[in-house]
């Protein structure tokens, strides 16, 4: 059995888990998620806590990777539900931007035009110009993942100046730029 599937998942006081023909529903206080269990996997509530096995021991070796991925992502909407997820984005070059308003976001980068993004439902996005950060947060970490990626796609750093979007945290190596030839014949 894969070491991380065998690992039990406490159900917090606030989020409510049902399990109904093979679904995993979450309900807590930032929303509902649901997951759909994989064939050859069960789940079961016993006093709080979720556990998730194989249900044929036989094909045990084909579904340990499933195993221990399907723990993680079933774990994964139960604090989504409970706490929620956010990636933080550094904005870094002169006159780059980012402006919220409703559910659209517009990104001035440095092209010849600004970006206009949707923010998916279930995220939401904030600005604060001060550190030229941008929040992304929301329940579902995949969305909160994916739509990050999204926007760091849009301009990703480059490697002289470190100008372009970014993770906070996020290294960038850099590269010495172009010097002046210092002896002439």
């Amino acid at each position: 059995m894969s070491r991380i599937g065998k690992k039990p998942i406490t159900i917090p006081a606030k989020v409510k888990v049902e399990i109904k023909g093979g679904v995993i529903n979450a309900n807590g206080p930032l929303g509902a998620l649901s997951y759909k269990l994989p064939a050859g996997i069960t789940a079961a509530v016993e006093n709080g806590v979720l556990n998730i096995k194989i249900e044929d021991a036989s094909k045990e070796k084909l579904l340990n990777a499933v195993h221990g991925t399907t723990r993680a992502n079933v774990n994964n909407i139960i604090n989504g539900v409970e706490k929620g997820f956010s990636k933080s984005l550094e904005i870094i070059g002169l006159g780059y931007k980012a402006i919220v308003a409703g559910q659209k976001l517009t990104i001035e980068v440095g092209l010849s035009h600004p970006v206009i993004l949707d923010i998916p439902k279930g995220l939401t996005a904030a600005f604060e110009i001060k550190t030229n950060t941008l929040e992304i947060k929301g329940s579902d970490k995949f969305m909160v993942g994916d739509f990050a990626a999204k926007i760091r796609n849009i301009r990703p750093p480059e490697p002289y100046k470190g100008s372009g979007i970014k993770y906070v945290g996020e290294y960038i190596a850099r590269k010495a730029g172009k010097t002046a030839a210092t002896g002439s014949k």
